[in-house]
């Protein structure tokens, strides 16, 4: 479902940064990453909307033409267009710089986006493991509470999967692996793969491509030895048909 359009300080809940200096630095960090990605013109347009997401740290739903005619009064009437504005933003999410979401007026017509920026994920700090592994040496047993946790989890059916994954993804995964936590490894990659995608999916996209995903998963299962890790494949197919989805959505918007 899309978002409802109203004042840009109702998406407070959507700005991944505490202040617009933080805001800055990060996307300081994303130029020096991908910078040379863009064409002049798509800078000109991502600065302009960087500009545009200041009020509210990394967050903007101005409308492409405001921010179009913001940019023709600066540059004394030489701007760029809609559509090289509009490539700007497909290559900002296919670079996870942005996240688009949709938005709706009260009457459901379509209004202007909500641009997201996120994050430059090199600038985290490290993971929890690697801060603790010096007190990995004083556990005394081979066997470890993580291997009795897991042990206990494979041992449970598909009845013990969290209700956060659809009852159609589980009727088909249990087929073949009938315990709890593997429907819910598989449903965690799918997760994964639509957040990482910087578009925003409602749930029954999201679900329509896990089965496909899933079904071509098995299908190259039965055909080829090759298949190591299922994991890891069925990860690749999402990508593969997220992309080619996200790709068609963009094309379809470029051209309306």
């Amino acid at each position: 479902m899309n978002l409802k359009i109203g004042s840009i300080d109702q998406f407070v809940g959507y700005s991944q940064f505490g202040s617009l200096k933080e805001f800055n630095t990060h996307f300081e960090l994303w130029m020096s990453k991908v910078k040379n990605e863009f064409s002049k013109g798509e800078l000109v347009a991502l600065k302009r909307l960087v500009r545009f997401s200041a009020k509210l740290p990394g967050v903007s739903n101005a409308k492409i033409g405001t921010m179009l005619k913001a940019i023709h009064e600066e540059y004394n009437g030489n701007g760029i267009s809609r559509s090289t504005f509009k490539r700007m933003i497909i290559k900002s999410t296919a670079l996870g710089i942005l996240t688009v979401h949709e938005t709706e007026r009260k009457n459901g017509s379509q209004s202007s986006n909500l641009y997201v920026f996120n994050r430059f994920p090199q600038s985290e700090p490290p993971k929890a493991k690697q801060m603790n592994h010096q007190y990995k040496a004083s556990i005394p047993s081979k066997t470890t509470n993580k291997d009795i946790k897991e042990r206990k989890e494979t041992s449970l059916d598909d009845t013990f999967t969290s209700n956060r994954v659809p009852k159609p993804f589980i009727d088909l995964v249990k087929y073949f692996f009938p315990n709890a936590k593997t429907i819910e490894e598989y449903w965690k990659m799918t997760i994964i793969a639509t957040s990482r995608s910087r578009f925003t999916l409602d749930s029954g996209t999201t679900l329509e491509i896990a089965i496909h995903s899933f079904k071509q998963l098995i299908s190259k299962i039965k055909s080829s030895t090759s298949v190591k890790n299922h994991f890891a494949y069925y990860y690749g197919i999402l990508n593969k048909k997220l992309g080619r989805h996200i790709h068609e959505l963009f094309g379809n918007w470029l051209h309306s």
